[in-house]
């Protein structure tokens, strides 16, 4: 389960994230129709992502995918907007990654 989902994590973090930050693109910098229209295609193709998650919990899914869009949208800003975390911010990405683990790998009986 491992080895499909967590590049299904990758690939929705980055729609998911990157259709915001189109939209965001948009609306808060005046880049117009288009840019809004990618984000939403972007937002969509996340969403169809998402659901291809072999673990067939939607809670589940969504609530480790939180830690994964958390580290992601930490990537993003370092990528596209100079942002450079502190060691709080690195710190509570390990954290989330720690979370994302225990929600999605535990063994269950």
């Amino acid at each position: 389960m491992t080895a499909r989902s967590v590049p299904l994590f990758v690939v929705a973090a980055v729609a998911e994230i990157g259709g915001a930050y189109l939209m965001w693109q948009a609306v808060k910098e005046g880049r117009g129709l288009l840019w809004g229209l990618a984000g939403a295609a972007a937002l969509t193709g996340y969403g169809a992502v998402a659901a291809l998650q072999p673990d067939a919990g939607f809670g589940r899914v969504l609530a480790a995918y939180g830690g994964v869009f958390i580290v992601g949208s930490l990537l993003w800003g370092m990528a596209f907007d100079g942002f450079r975390p502190d060691r709080w911010d690195v710190a509570g990405a390990a954290v989330c990654l720690v979370g994302v683990a225990l929600i999605m790998y535990a063994p269950r009986g």
